[in-house]
């Protein structure tokens, strides 16, 4: 049961990373890793799996986002929205292989979802990139130990 715990604790943790809260997940896959307790491949698949619904789960925010973009509530100022829009207009889909990044990466998958970019390519950018980080992670924390 210990280990269920362990692996939602962590899926959760990757999942609101993703989000647009200021959550990490980095530092608890860190001490699972060093604690060598549990397998490093479905440790990695789990931060990874979790990391990536997150990321559709802003996805799927975008996609209804404009919706409200006139009501006074809107949580996004207007000449952001367009400008953030002009940017992925300019950089296209694959830029969401920076997805990975701090800071920009969350709203990038948000604003691939107000571009209306088909939910194939942003789960298969968004997997490469969170994935990828996860695995860099895992090495460089293994190589370390």
């Amino acid at each position: 049961m210990l280990d269920l715990g362990t692996y939602i604790g962590l899926f959760f943790a990757a999942f609101g990373a993703a989000s647009l809260l200021p959550l990490q997940s980095e530092a608890l896959l860190v001490g699972l890793l060093l604690a060598e307790s549990h397998p490093v491949l479905t440790l990695l698949t789990v931060a990874t799996v979790g990391n990536v619904l997150g990321s559709l789960l802003n996805w799927l925010l975008g996609l209804y986002l404009e919706r409200f973009r006139e009501k006074r509530w809107f949580p996004v100022r207007e000449h952001h929205l367009q400008r953030a829009q002009h940017w992925y207009q300019r950089h296209g889909r694959w830029s969401l292989l920076l997805s990975w990044l701090p800071v920009v990466g969350d709203p990038l998958t948000v604003v691939a979802g107000v571009m209306r970019e088909s939910f194939w390519i942003v789960l298969l950018c968004v997997t490469l990139a969170k994935g990828a980080r996860y695995a860099a992670l895992t090495a460089v924390t293994l190589g370390l130990s």
